[in-house]
């Protein structure tokens, strides 16, 4: 019998494969009135000869007022008045007295019938498709034992299905189904599982409605199909994208690993812990050496679903030395290891080790190398303790591409790490120490290198003691980052050394700078050219005229503090960067009284969001004056204002230097001015000689009188008035002599025969060291000497 399926009005459709189909419209005096095309071709009785007359002469041998009875086999009259075999279905229209009769041929009927029980007896011994039928109290009437065999249950031949009892086929949607007729699409359906702790399993559930031969619901039935493959695949594709676009965003070694343990849990594994080298872990390669049991591992990061159990191995504890099994060598081989709990077991026995490493309610872990470059970085370990279903070759084939993806992320981290540490290295090595004392200022340095993934910079300070007490002071911000902008600086901060002993003003030092870094450019590769270049800020601070002088390429400008506290900056003429040349540089100078702060900086210190250098120098001064008025010493106060920069991740370095103003003996200096004739050099001698005695330096007396003398002389002899002659007495004693002359003061050593050429020598002999500097107008030369135990 022909099976099918309708809905409420009434409506019905063939679900055989029905190829020859005679459909007639009846109406209700049994006269036919449509006739289709199908019957036509069939039987060969055109429309137009069969409509319009009795239904009952197209069958042959039935009564005149007599039609086969619904699903009866009959004989209809072809064109020749033969009959062909059929069987027949008579079905009401709704709202009318119409009938559809239909036939088919008795052949294709019993083919389509062979066609149906092929195909159910098919999906009943398919191995992996639950077959159920239910009737229409959806109570199991028949079905195969798939859905049971999916879930390990025992197959003893009992009628038993999936959908347990009519409630929970009713929960399950099928009441839907029977009552409205609606088949519903594909949808996965959790089924409990009572042969283990895996809360489910999962089925792909499609159902259709059966009717009897009145139109009536008969039942319904039920195509279940695993599903737990598919969702499995789906979970495995879900963690690939998520590592793939996770994994590898941070150049952190640590924060690397813990984005790998985020990544697999809870989607993969119950528990992930990731172990490195230790030597991974300060930027160094890993050990080439297998075979052994200490695999020198330290424990990162850990992720679990309900927390990490107390008693296993926590981040920053030293992985124990296991025995030396193939299982190691695999991982030292690159190969990932799938294990069950018992093997477990008996690899590690019971000790120490084994609660450290096995979780209580492990059940299956599979553990896959960081392998990159031949070397194993460390492993990932993942544990699955109340899932029902073990890794599996899938799971490990994932586990492989994952650790794969993290190693290489490990390993730039780790090369990144080692080439900050070692330019953080080169860079604190050549700057100096955080903390200067002269007699003129105290200074404090700070250096803070960039965070968060940024390279390091070429930010550097200096301080340079100079004759006369004078003090010079610099900061400087290269161009790029990483070591080679680290050596650029270097560079330039032994350049600013060697310009500074040679008491250039500012201006000066800074154009032969930027000489310098054109010629460093020009020797540069040409992918390097472009990154050759820097900012600076020279200030020369005198003492004696307290006056301290800024030239600036292209820097922030710095910020004093007055003694009561009022903080501004400094207004000195932006000259270009070191490198562009063709330009001059100018200077600016301010007074600073005793106590005074001076701060000079980088532009990584200013940490404004809107871009306004103005703006962030006016609150950095506010800042500094306030930490002035509150009496913080300058220790702190560098502290404090590097402070935020340390705590939030700076994409640029910094450089700080702060000093503070502080006052010479109110009698520290002497000065006289002298006319350019002979007579002067004996009262320069003896104005030089009282104001020792009076300073208590009475040893000094012999060796300052010849120098004042021969450096008198000389200016008078050779550069004319007027001639300076001023002492500076603090720790040490300076004699500077000032004369109108540019020409260059030169030591030689002359002749027996030679009258002059001795003055010089005498002075470099008696002096500790001695030198010569210029000013606007005319040159200064110096001599400093040594004062005796302070």
């Amino acid at each position: 019998m022909d099976t099918f399926t309708g809905d409420d009005n009434g409506t019905h459709e063939f679900s055989g494969t029905l190829m020859d189909l005679v459909a007639a419209l009846i109406d209700d005096l049994g006269t036919v009135r449509q006739w289709s095309c199908a019957a036509a071709r069939l039987l060969g009785r055109p429309a137009d000869e069969v409509c319009g007359r009795p239904a009952t002469e197209l069958f042959a041998g039935s009564a005149d007022d007599a039609l086969p009875d619904d699903g009866a086999s009959a004989l209809l009259r072809d064109g020749d008045g033969r009959g062909l075999a059929v069987r027949c279905r008579m079905l009401p229209l709704g709202g009318t007295a119409h009938r559809l009769l239909l036939a088919v041929p008795v052949d294709r009927a019993e083919a389509s019938e062979g066609e149906a029980a092929a195909l159910v007896r098919a999906l009943l011994v398919r191995e992996r498709i639950g077959v159920e039928v239910r009737d229409a109290g959806l109570r199991l009437m028949h079905g195969n034992f798939t859905a049971a065999g999916m879930l390990g249950l025992p197959t003893d031949g009992a009628s038993a299905g999936v959908l347990e009892g009519p409630d929970a086929a009713a929960a399950a949607g099928l009441g839907a189904v029977l009552e409205a007729g609606t088949v519903p699409g594909d949808e996965a359906r959790p089924e409990p599982d009572p042969s283990g702790p895996a809360p489910c399993h999962l089925f792909t559930v499609a159902a259709v409605r059966t009717t009897d031969r009145d139109g009536r619901s008969s039942g319904v039935t039920v195509l279940l199909t695993d599903a737990a493959a598919q969702w499995r695949a789906t979970q495995r594709l879900r963690v690939r994208h998520r590592a793939a676009v996770t994994i590898g965003l941070s150049l952190d070694v640590h924060r690397t690993a813990q984005d790998v343990a985020d990544v697999l849990v809870p989607d993969f594994a119950d528990l992930v812990a990731i172990d490195l080298a230790e030597s991974v872990l300060v930027g160094n390669e890993p050990s080439k050496v297998f075979g052994a049991g200490d695999l020198h591992l330290r424990r990162v990061a850990v992720r679990g679903t309900d927390g990490w159990p107390a008693g296993l191995l926590s981040p920053g504890e030293v992985f124990p030395t296991l025995p030396d099994r193939p299982t190691i060598r695999s991982l030292q081989e690159g190969r990932t290891v799938i294990a069950d709990r018992a093997l477990l077991d008996r690899a590690i026995g019971d000790g120490p080790t084994r609660r450290m490493l096995i979780p209580e309610n492990g059940r299956s872990l599979a553990v896959a190398p960081l392998y990159a470059r031949g070397l194993v970085l460390g492993v990932i370990g993942v544990w699955r303790t109340d899932r029902y279903e073990p890794f599996d070759e899938h799971d490990a084939d994932l586990l492989t591409e994952i650790a794969a993806h993290a190693a290489l992320s490990i390993d730039n981290a780790r090369r990144y790490d080692r080439e900050h540490r070692a330019a953080v290295t080169l860079q604190q090595s050549l700057l100096p120490a955080a903390a200067t004392r002269t007699p003129a200022l105290d200074a404090v340095g700070r250096y803070l290198p960039a965070a968060g993934g940024a390279e390091i910079g070429g930010d550097w300070f200096d301080v340079l003691p100079l004759p006369s007490l004078r003090v010079a002071m610099a900061v400087g911000d290269v161009r790029g980052h990483g070591l080679h902008a680290a050596a650029t600086m270097g560079r330039l901060r032994t350049a600013v050394q060697t310009l500074g002993d040679l008491e250039l003003a500012p201006d000066e030092l800074l154009t032969r700078l930027d000489e310098l870094v054109a010629r460093l450019a020009a020797e540069a590769s040409s992918t390097e050219r472009d990154s050759v270049g820097a900012t600076c800020l020279v200030a020369l601070y005198d003492p004696v005229t307290r006056r301290c002088t800024f030239a600036s390429a292209g820097h922030p400008p710095p910020v004093v503090v007055a003694p009561d506290g009022t903080a501004r900056s400094v207004p000195v003429p932006p000259g270009p960067p070191l490198g562009v040349g063709g330009l001059p540089f100018e200077t600016a100078s301010v007074e600073l009284a005793p106590d005074s702060w001076i701060a000079l900086y980088t532009d990584g210190l200013l940490c404004g969001q809107d871009g306004d250098m103005d703006a962030d120098v006016d609150r950095l001064a506010v800042r500094i004056a306030e930490l002035h008025r509150s009496g913080s010493p300058l220790k702190e106060a560098c502290d404090s204002l590097t402070a935020e920069q340390a705590r939030r991740p700076a994409s640029d370095d910094t450089a700080l230097l702060l000093a503070r103003i502080r006052p010479l003996r109110p009698d520290a200096v002497a000065e006289w001015e002298f006319p350019a004739d002979p007579a002067t050099v004996a009262e320069a001698r003896a104005a030089a000689s009282a104001k020792l005695t009076e300073w208590g330096l009475e040893l000094l007396d012999f060796s300052v009188e010849l120098i004042v003398s021969e450096l008198v002389t000389n200016a008078v002899r050779y550069a004319g008035g007027p001639i300076g002659l001023r002492l500076i007495h603090d720790t040490l004693l300076y004699c500077e002599v000032s004369d109108p002359s540019n020409t260059q003061p030169r030591l030689r050593r002359a002749a027996l025969g030679d009258e002059g050429g001795r003055g010089l020598f005498l002075v470099a002999q008696l002096s500790s060291r001695w030198g010569s500097r210029y000013g606007q107008s005319g040159k200064t030369i110096w001599a400093e000497l040594e004062t005796g135990p302070t």
